[in-house]
């Protein structure tokens, strides 16, 4: 059989295709990945810059294409807050500060999941209690047409998970919830009714304070644990990352079963970290696997 120059020609452009094409679908890809991580830095400063001066933060917004709204703190919880408007957007954020005392964090945390009546679901007390403070301070000035974005770190990001719960059960335009170092709000059944809100909790490997409250392994199939909301990103050394949904995430808890808790677990807690390790990203972030080698021995201590 003969093969005509046509044929190889043809051959020859139809590989380079394929070639081409995949070699634009991995760079669609990277640049896609790149992209999400940028909008994760940007959430991340928003976040950080709650734990500013109020000029400070106008200056940052500014700067953002936003204009400060609303600004103020909760006398006694040591929690600032700010709204930021963008009409150009059409869209509003809320930025809301973590606790100024990380082992506050850690342990004096009120541990009831109580009946809400905004949402219908148990939260717990006392992010529930920050969140009603600042709901009822913004509630006015928040606009219907518009969609509305919640941030924060550490226990303000459990404020924002749950403020964005308020915004949507009140009828407004639920946003992205892109929170750092957040601890557990609700149960499984309130995770599952508002598992239609886009929740991405950023975390650190060894930050403590995504997992408080704690999980017991031996109540895994109780429905009124705390349970954790949304997609969470794990941000690992250098340029790559790791993504965990539902039980594959709260199971993460079982990697410090044998760990004693020290400076180093706090440290990772740091706003400063979290903004240093997305920066790391920005460029061509790579997915790698998480793996989990839980063993039910470990709760013996093998």
């Amino acid at each position: 059989m003969f093969i005509t120059n046509a044929l190889i020609l043809r051959i020859t452009i139809l590989i380079s295709l394929c070639f081409a094409a995949s070699i634009a679908s991995a760079n669609n890809a990277v640049s896609k990945d790149s992209q999400w991580f940028k909008n994760l830095y940007e959430y991340a400063l928003f976040a950080n810059a709650a734990y500013l001066s109020k000029s400070e933060i106008e200056k940052m917004l500014t700067s953002s294409g936003y204009k400060l709204t609303k600004y103020g703190e909760l006398s006694g919880y040591e929690v600032g807050y700010f709204l930021a408007t963008n009409d150009k957007l059409k869209q509003q954020i809320i930025a809301i500060r973590g606790t100024s005392n990380i082992e506050n964090a850690m342990v004096d945390v009120a541990l009831n999941l109580l009946p809400n009546k905004h949402t219908g679901i148990k939260l717990h007390q006392g992010f529930a209690l920050s969140a009603d403070l600042i709901y009822d301070r913004i509630k006015n000035d928040l606009i219907k047409s518009y969609r509305i974005n919640t941030t924060g770190h550490s226990l303000g990001g459990a404020t924002a998970l749950i403020l964005a719960m308020y915004i949507d059960a009140g009828g407004f335009q639920s946003g992205k919830v892109i929170t750092f170092g957040q601890p557990k709000v609700t149960n499984i059944t309130g995770s599952k009714k508002y598992s239609h809100l886009d929740v991405t909790r950023v975390v650190m490997p060894k930050d403590m304070v995504p997992l408080v409250p704690p999980l017991d392994p031996m109540d895994i199939m109780s429905m009124d644990i705390y349970w954790h909301s949304g997609t969470e990103v794990i941000l690992r050394d250098s340029n790559t990352y790791s993504l965990l949904n539902g039980i594959d995430s709260m199971m993460r808890a079982t990697d410090f079963l044998n760990e004693m808790i020290g400076e180093k677990h706090l440290q990772q807690h740091y706003m400063s970290l979290y903004i240093k390790s997305l920066s790391q990203k920005l460029r061509n972030p790579q997915r790698v696997p998480y793996e989990n080698n839980f063993s039910i021995y470990d709760l013996f201590g093998r």
